[in-house]
C-alpha cells in the first residue's frame, strides 16, 4: 500500500488546515480485463470504487503483472501485493475447504449461495478459514456468476469409460470428482488453456460460461460442449485485501469497498445472464459447436463420485466438516422456500 498526498503540506498559519491523504491499493486480478464477465467484474469494481471514494483508489493489474495468479493469496498475506480479485477455489491446494466458498458440485445456485454468504454463516466462516490458516487477509465477496458449462471435449462422451485416460483442465472440487472417474486433471489459468489444448498437453477442458469460453477460442480445437455445469452451479469471487491495509482504511473506506463489491455482484450476475444465450447461438450456427446434455448415467456417476469426495475431504478436516455441515443445514432450510415458491420448468 502506498499513501500519496493529494495536496502539498503547507504552513497551518498560511493554509488554515491540513493536507488530506488517499490510500492507493494495487490489486492483481486473476482474470484479464478483456475477458467478458470474469475480467470485466474486477474492472467494474475498480471503476465504481474510484468513482465513489475520495479516500481509496484501486489500481487494477491484469494476471501476472504483479504476481502469478496462483500465488496471489500468499502475496496479499505477506504484503507484497495489496489486494487480489480471484476465487477461493484457486487455493484448493492450500486449504481443504477453500472451494466451498467458490463453487460446490451439485450445490447452491446463485441466489441460494448468496443468501448463505450474506445472511447466514457463510461470510463469517469464509474469514475464519483464512484466519485459522494464518493468512493475514480480509475477504469480501465481490462477484457471482450463474452456472458454467461442464466441459469441452474432442469426442462425444456417452459413458464413464469415455472419460478414462483423458487429461483435462478442471477447477476446484469438481476436479476431484473427475479424478474419481479416471480423468487426470490440472488447474491452468485461462490464458494457458488454449495453448495446452493446441499442443496436446490436455485433451479436454472446462473454464467458464459460453461467452467467456468463446473469447478463449476453445471451439477452434474442440467441438463438443457439455451441459449442465454440475461442478459449478454458481461461482463466487472474492476481494482479498492485506489485513493491515484493510485496518488502515478506516470505517468509511471499508464501507465504500463493501458497497462497490455488492454492486459488482449485481452487475456480474446480470452480465452473465444477459449475454450467454447469444454466445451459444453463435457457437452452434457459426462455429460448429455441438451442445450436449449429460445423460442420466453420467449425471449419476458425477453425483456418486461427489458423495465419495465429500466423505474423504471431511475425514480428518474439522473445518471442512464445520463448513459442509453449516451449508447443508442452510440448504435444508432453503428447500422449504425453494420447493414451494419457484415454478417447475
Amino acid at each position: 500500500m502506498k499513501n500519496k498526498l493529494l495536496s502539498a503540506v503547507a504552513s497551518l498559519a498560511l493554509m488554515g488546515g491540513v493536507a488530506t491523504a488517499q490510500t492507493t491499493i494495487e490489486m492483481t486480478s486473476a482474470f484479464g480485463k478483456n475477458l467478458p464477465i470474469l475480467g470485466t467484474a474486477a474492472v467494474d469494481f475498480s471503476v465504481m470504487m474510484n468513482n465513489i471514494s475520495s479516500d481509496v483508489e484501486i489500481v487494477h493489474f491484469d494476471p501476472g503483472k504483479l504476481v502469478p495468479t496462483l500465488e496471489a493469496l500468499d502475496a496479499v498475506s505477506n504484503g507484497s501485493v495489496d489486494a487480489s480479485y480471484a476465487t477461493s477455489g484457486y487455493w484448493q491446494g492450500k486449504i481443504g475447504a477453500a472451494s466451498l466458498f467458490a463453487a460446490v458440485p451439485f450445490g447452491p445456485e446463485a441466489g441460494e449461495f448468496l443468501g448463505w454468504i450474506l445472511y447466514d454463516d457463510g461470510a463469517k466462516l469464509w474469514q475464519k478459514m483464512y484466519d485459522d490458516n494464518g493468512y493475514n487477509v480480509h475477504v469480501t465477496p465481490c462477484g457471482l456468476i450463474a452456472p458454467e458449462t461442464s466441459g469441452w471435449f474432442k469426442n462425444e462422451i456417452n459413458s464413464v469409460e469415455d472419460l478414462q485416460g483423458l487429461n483435462m483442465r478442471f477447477f476446484g472440487l469438481g476436479a476431484k470428482v473427475m479424478q474419481k472417474l479416471g480423468v487426470s486433471t490440472s488447474l491452468l489459468a485461462g490464458g494457458d488453456i488454449f495453448p495446452a489444448l493446441e499442443r496436446g498437453a490436455i485433451d479436454a477442458t472446462e473454464f467458464s460460461m459460453p461467452r467467456i469460453d468463446a473469447r478463449l477460442g476453445f471451439h477452434k480445437l474442440v467441438k463438443y460442449n457439455y451441459f449442465p455445469g454440475w461442478h459449478q452451479p454458481s461461482t463466487l469471487f472474492e476481494l482479498l485485501i492485506n489485513k493491515d491495509v484493510w485496518d488502515d482504511l478506516g470505517e468509511t473506506g471499508q464501507a465504500q469497498i463493501e458497497v462497490a463489491c455488492l454492486a459488482t455482484i449485481t452487475k456480474n450476475l446480470a452480465e452473465g445472464e444477459a449475454t450467454n444465450f447469444a454466445a451459444m447461438v453463435e457457437a452452434t450456427e457459426e462455429n460448429g459447436v455441438i451442445l450436449k446434455q449429460w445423460n442420466d448415467e453420467m449425471m449419476g456417476a458425477f453425483s456418486g463420485a461427489w458423495s465419495e469426495v465429500v466423505t474423504e475431504l471431511s475425514d480428518g478436516d474439522p473445518f471442512f466438516q464445520e463448513v459442509w455441515a453449516d451449508l447443508q443445514e442452510y440448504r435444508e432450510g432453503y428447500k422449504v422456500w425453494s420447493s414451494n415458491i419457484y415454478m417447475k420448468r
